[in-house]
């Protein structure tokens, strides 16, 4: 009875239940995969077969394309046309004789034009065009009178085929806009510059056209899918011909060199070849829905059986939640309470398996954590609000110690009257400094370090000048009472008393922004005077200075002090508190 019982509230025994019945989730994994696999070795297997056919394509068409780059190199077969084009590119054409030059015309315009007839049957047109501004065109439909002052040299065929010095030159498709013909053909070319063989110099530029049909007659030797695209790129990857529609898009995917283009209703599968002698780019692209559809029936499949194991995943995962998921669910919110500081809430504990453990020692914890900050914090905050008020205290006393002083100076001076408004002020500021308020306003303690200035101005006549600001919104921050006095005092007391010349302080409050951003902003307090100054010794402060020092770390966490000050020309102590919202830290 006791192992039944065991198993029924042991979390082991829930998880194991859990591990047997999730059994489905590899098997919906295998369901998906399986299809995806034969999905990728369809493809692949098609690919395969695509490379063999798609060589065979490209060498036929690279044989056509050759016979083309032949074609330009017609001239150098003839003397006698060689001859006829050093003619006429030399200065000599004009004084040659009748005879030389009717020989030379006899070359260019029947027996070239025969050589290239017998060439191919299939190629549009020749154009040969030498350096004198001559223009033969040869044509397989007898179209063999180009357009009058056609702007031959200007066009991109005929510099390409000049910058290439001699190499043939491989033109994308152009329009055959140069024959006079109402029938302009789309062509693509094969230019070269013929050179003289002696003097290597140039002689005429050649090209050789050929309709576009060619390439529709070669691809449809190849067998392909009815739904494959069959696309020709030139070494410019501009398109040359292409079997079907092919969207700019797919356009730029294919000039990539992307493996997997999308087009605009379909993605496809790029297998592709170059053309080494014009670096044109055969590519055929295969459609993912036909292979897809091929694989209908196994996706369905896939689908019914990955739903049911869903569907049984889900069933189970509601029933088990009950079970384990929402006691977890109700540790993650007492564990939020308790970390926003309500240390009263407590897990309401149910049987008695692991999570119930968990449970009662979650609840332990917590009241444990309870009775340490009861003890140890609040301790340790008592000890540091004693610390400050101790030091906040010594500095009342070191304050009345100097002010006393000073009286003591008026008195013996015989200041009698003066000593009168000074005694009348001192009791202004005593009630500041005794009221039982820690923090003060800004402008309260501007307000206050206002009054000691009146007062020592008394003292020093003209030897003191001093100015206090501070700018707009700040006048309600927050700070630590008297945390300033201490700074002006030393000024005045140190830096002014023992010097005959007048001497000026100024105690500056402003904004400033700490980051580019402005959104960390602090409350910057300056204390400058241009009195005695003094060398800086470390480890050798006076007790107002080590005071307020001591008092702005236990005030403010983030709070800078720097202090400068150089021998003859005065001292600068610079506080720097954060700003929150409007008040400090």
């Amino acid at each position: 009875m006791w192992p039944f019982v065991k198993l029924a509230y042991s979390i082991r025994s829930k998880l194991s239940l859990l591990f047997l019945l999730t059994l489905v989730v590899p098997l919906a994994l295998i369901v998906i995969s399986v299809p995806t696999y034969y999905e990728k070795l369809i493809a692949k297997q098609t690919a395969t077969l695509t490379e063999g056919t798609l060589t065979a394509l490209t060498n036929n068409i690279m044989t056509y394309v050759d016979d083309l780059e032949r074609m330009t190199i017609t001239p150098y077969l003839n003397n006698d046309v060689m001859v006829a084009l050093k003619l006429k590119a030399s200065h000599q054409y004009a004084m040659a004789s009748d005879y030389a030059k009717m020989e030379a015309e006899k070359s260019l315009n029947l027996m070239l034009p025969k050589f290239l007839r017998n060439a191919r049957k299939d190629i549009l047109a020749t154009t040969l065009l030498p350096y004198d501004g001559s223009v033969y065109v040869t044509s397989a439909f007898g179209m063999n009178e180009p357009v009058p002052d056609y702007p031959f040299q200007q066009q991109d065929w005929y510099q390409e085929a000049v910058r290439k010095d001699g190499a043939v030159a491989f033109i994308s498709v152009h329009s055959q806009d140069y024959l006079n013909t109402t029938d302009v053909k789309q062509v693509f070319s094969v230019a070269r510059l013929i050179k003289d063989p002696d003097s290597s110099k140039p002689l005429a530029v050649m090209m050789a056209d050929a309709d576009t049909i060619v390439l529709e007659s070669i691809i449809k030797d190849v067998p392909f899918s009815d739904k494959a695209i069959v696309v020709i790129l030139d070494n410019n990857r501009k398109l040359l011909y292409a079997n079907y529609f092919v969207s700019q898009a797919m356009l730029e995917q294919l000039s990539k060199g992307q493996h997997q283009i999308k087009g605009d209703d379909d993605e496809y599968k790029v297998v592709s070849k170059t053309i080494n002698s014009s670096n044109w780019s055969i590519a055929v692209l295969f459609p993912d829905s036909v292979v897809k559809a091929q694989l209908s029936w196994i996706y369905w499949g896939g689908l019914i059986l990955a739903l049911g194991g869903l569907l049984i995943t889900l069933l189970l995962f509601f029933t088990v939640s009950h079970w384990i998921v929402t006691p977890f669910k109700k540790m993650v919110v007492v564990m939020k309470r308790v970390q926003r500081g309500d240390l009263q809430s407590r897990f309401t504990v149910s049987g008695k398996d692991e999570i119930a453990q968990l449970g009662m020692s979650l609840n332990t914890m917590i009241a444990q954590l309870k009775e340490l900050i009861d003890r140890e914090y609040h301790a340790a905050l008592g000890r540091r609000d004693a610390e400050y008020r101790a030091l906040q205290s010594q500095i009342q006393p070191h304050f009345l110690y100097n002010t006393l002083n000073g009286f003591i100076g008026l008195n013996r001076m015989g200041e009698r009257q003066l000593l009168e408004k000074a005694i009348l002020s001192l009791s202004s500021m005593l009630r500041y400094i005794l009221e039982r308020n820690d923090w003060v306003k800004l402008d309260e303690e501007l307000e206050f370090i206002r009054k000691y200035c009146e007062l020592q101005q008394m003292r020093f006549q003209e030897r003191l000048h001093y100015r206090i600001e501070m700018d707009k919104g700040l006048a309600s921050v927050q700070i630590p009472k008297l945390l300033l006095q201490p700074i002006v005092e030393n000024a005045v007391i140190h830096g002014m008393e023992c010097l005959d010349r007048p001497c000026s302080l100024i105690v500056a409050a402003q904004r400033r922004f700490m980051d580019e951003q402005e959104q960390q902003a602090v409350l910057e307090i300056t204390i400058c005077d241009d009195g005695a100054g003094f060398e800086p010794i470390q480890g050798q402060e006076s007790v107002g200075l080590t005071n307020v020092k001591e008092r702005l770390r236990l005030s403010f966490e983030q709070a800078v002090f720097r202090l400068d000050s150089k021998v003859g020309q005065g001292t600068q102590v610079v506080f720097q508190i954060p700003l929150k919202g409007g008040s400090a830290g």
